[in-house]
């Protein structure tokens, strides 16, 4: 600066004593016109207004020097860094447009989208020409599923470059990112819940920091009952954010849909805490203490040999919500097991075939409608429902239960004394004395010698089987063997099927 009385720094212009005196002694000491000393004037005003600051030239010299270091850095992909010298070249020098670009591009890599956003847009507002600052904007709302959001700054980018390729294809994948969600919003409604997976899944390939997305998924896996993985999947996001009511929600949706039906609620209440209108938190939480309760009054009326009302509960139960598969299969074997002790045994087996196709692993329906076959003497499912059993719990005691099915199907493929005879099976030996001399009465040939030839040769059939019978069950030996399900064959006699 030309003029010999200019301070040369902002310690010497505190020096002055006051701007009255220091701009009186520009006046004497200066020959230069009135309009040059209000020039000179203004220009010192200005100088010690920002005396403690330094020099723009300077300024803007050490914020490029930042943004140079943050270059580097990122270049190396030591994102941490490159983030730390960007934010030292902002704090330098606010309004630079380029040095929140720069950040931007850095949270971006480091995953933390939001927080670029933010950045992003603060470049455009510095500089609406900025093209990069819009695109990486576009590509933030894109990663966090706002497509809509995402479209209008690839437009945008498209108007100030209208040949940007970078652009043209952003802008395409928002279009793909908005058809899968209005696909899978249709599919959900339809309870498609596999095509919505699909859906997301592909979503997610261009929105990979949408919780929004990921929350759609993990539901939809949770109703298809797979549960680890929509677990998995909300409890990521609860790491980053634990008051997230829809993940809260669905760890909950989890725990229902498994059975532990006290700890679902605590999640709903959580997640109703967080938000209190949340619809589809408040509707499972009624549902999970609804079931609860209807459950427990059925096993209390169960146990206190109230079947008919221990019925009633448990049909009541099972009406509170279809998509819960594993309470509801326990409800179908307990309402089998009612259905058991009152004798309705058709139904006991209708309802544990109920309970095994909503759980394939339920084991104690298996052993329920194979108790209900044996007692209806349908032995040959009753074997297959026990070697269900034992291929999966290889014990003892179910190993003893096929021997015995096993058994049962090998005796009743033999002919049935008792029944030829029309005894119990406990009759005593009197009463299979008795029952002998009624049907040999019954069927000797003497009282059918007047019949046609095709009744007599039944009749002597009948007679003779009768007889069988007697030999067998009148002698304590042989029938003990043949309540045993052994072979009798080497007693000469005709142990044939029915």
């Amino acid at each position: 600066w030309p003029f010999p009385c200019w301070p040369s720094s902002g310690a010497e212009l505190r020096a002055r004593p006051t701007l009255g005196s220091f701009l009186r002694s520009n006046k004497q000491s200066q020959s230069c016109s009135n309009q040059l000393w209000v020039f000179v004037t203004l220009q010192a005003m200005l100088r010690l207004t920002c005396a403690d600051a330094p020099p723009c030239f300077s300024s803007c010299r050490e914020a490029e020097s930042f943004k140079e270091q943050g270059n580097a850095y990122y270049a190396k992909k030591d994102y941490n860094e490159a983030y730390n010298y960007y934010t030292k070249a902002i704090d330098t020098c606010p309004n630079n447009a380029s040095y929140y670009g720069n950040r931007a591009a850095t949270l971006m890599m480091l995953g933390r989208f939001r927080e670029a956003l933010g950045d992003a847009q603060q470049s455009v507002r510095l500089d609406d020409s900025f093209v990069r600052g819009h695109l990486r904007e576009g590509k933030c709302h894109l990663s966090l599923g706002n497509a809509m959001a995402a479209s209008r700054c690839f437009q945008r980018v498209l108007e100030l470059d209208h040949k940007n390729t970078q652009a043209q294809q952003e802008l395409k994948n928002a279009s793909t990112v908005l058809e899968y969600e209005k696909i899978a919003e249709a599919d959900f409604e339809k309870r498609d819940f596999r095509k919505v997976v699909f859906c997301m899944d592909r979503a997610l390939e261009f929105a990979p920091a949408c919780h929004r997305f990921k929350i759609l998924k993990a539901e939809c896996l949770a109703l298809l009952g797979r549960y680890p993985e929509a677990q998995s999947v909300a409890s990521d996001i609860l790491r980053m954010d634990s008051t997230n009511a829809d993940a809260l929600y669905v760890r909950g949706l989890c725990l229902y849909y498994e059975d532990c039906i006290e700890k679902a609620v605590q999640f709903f209440v959580q997640a109703l805490r967080m938000a209190p209108d949340h619809e589809k938190a408040c509707l499972a939480c009624r549902n999970a203490k609804a079931l609860k309760a209807k459950k427990e009054d059925g096993n209390k009326a169960f146990k206190e040999g109230n079947y008919k009302l221990a019925y009633e509960l448990y049909t009541e139960a099972l009406g509170i919500d279809p998509n819960n598969i594993k309470t509801n299969a326990k409800l179908y074997c307990n309402r089998g097991t009612v259905n058991s002790k009152l004798r309705k045994l058709e139904e006991a087996i209708d309802d544990c075939t109920n309970a095994v196709k909503l759980d394939e692993t339920y084991i104690k329906a298996y052993l329920r409608r194979a108790q209900c076959y044996m007692d209806t003497e349908q032995y040959e499912d009753a074997v297959r429902d026990y070697e269900k059993v034992y291929q999966t719990e290889k014990t003892k005691e179910h190993k003893q239960l096929l021997k015995n099915a096993q058994m049962e199907l090998k005796k009743s493929k033999r002919k049935d004394y008792y029944k030829i005879l029309g005894v119990d099976k406990n009759a005593s030996e009197d009463e299979i004395k008795k029952a002998y001399r009624k049907r040999a009465l019954m069927h000797h040939p003497d009282r059918h010698s007047g019949a046609s030839a095709e009744v007599q040769k039944e009749e002597e059939k009948k007679f003779k089987e009768v007889g069988e019978a007697f030999t067998i069950l009148s002698d304590p030996k042989k029938k003990a063997r043949y309540d045993s399900g052994q072979d009798l064959e080497e007693d000469g006699l005709n142990m044939g099927g029915k």
